[in-house]
């Protein structure tokens, strides 16, 4: 456990931390390390505004949960388990906002073909599944995905399988969505999180 009062100070505590609570304000703005700090250890950010704008950038760069500051005492501990379990957490406030935003992104964004390999990844498909259920090459899902990682700035598949929940994708009809509810994904919503359909 470490506290410092600068952003130049955190780097060297995040070798052994788990999970990090940065105010956003901190020397004025602390949005542009977010990132950074992210590929290290989990993020939650906390803040006084509670301008959706504000907030989402944050977690598009890799923040795990928000926390107004209104609110910190009663949900900051939420925040803390929810995240250090492997969740996502935002505020109600916020998910009608992350709902809008996903799904604008997955219509302006991403192909089709794009939407329905997302889709596949986010009910737990391996490459080459998904290449014999829709009759591609597993080197085709493959360079689908780099691109759907590189438009949405996503890392890995966790974050992509929580994106593709927020967005509706991984409620697909048919035989898909029963395998949804017959094998959920290891990324399971917590008390306070983002609900399966954000």
């Amino acid at each position: 456990m470490g506290e410092a009062g600068r952003v130049q100070d955190i780097p060297p505590l995040l070798d052994d931390c788990d999970v990090l609570l940065l105010d956003l304000m901190m020397d004025r703005s602390s949005l542009p390390s977010v990132a950074e700090f992210a590929r290290r250890t989990a993020v939650i950010v906390l803040t006084m505004s509670e301008v959706p704008e504000d907030t989402l950038a944050a977690v598009q760069a890799g923040a795990r949960a928000v926390v107004f500051k209104r609110f910190a005492v009663d949900t900051v501990l939420d925040a803390i388990r929810a995240v250090a379990a492997g969740h996502v957490w935002l505020p109600p406030s916020l998910q009608a906002a992350a709902l809008a935003a996903g799904r604008e992104a997955t219509a302006q964004i991403l192909s089709t073909r794009e939407q329905e390999i997302v889709r596949h990844v986010a009910i737990g498909m391996r490459n080459a599944e998904i290449a014999r259920t829709l009759f591609i090459s597993e080197e085709t899902v493959k360079k689908h995905l780099n691109s759907v990682f590189q438009k949405l700035r996503l890392r890995d598949r966790v974050q992509l399988t929580l994106w593709a929940l927020s967005t509706g994708l991984a409620a697909a009809p048919g035989r898909r969505a029963e395998r949804l509810r017959d094998e959920p994904s290891r990324v399971k919503p917590a008390r306070g999180a983002l609900p399966p359909k954000w």
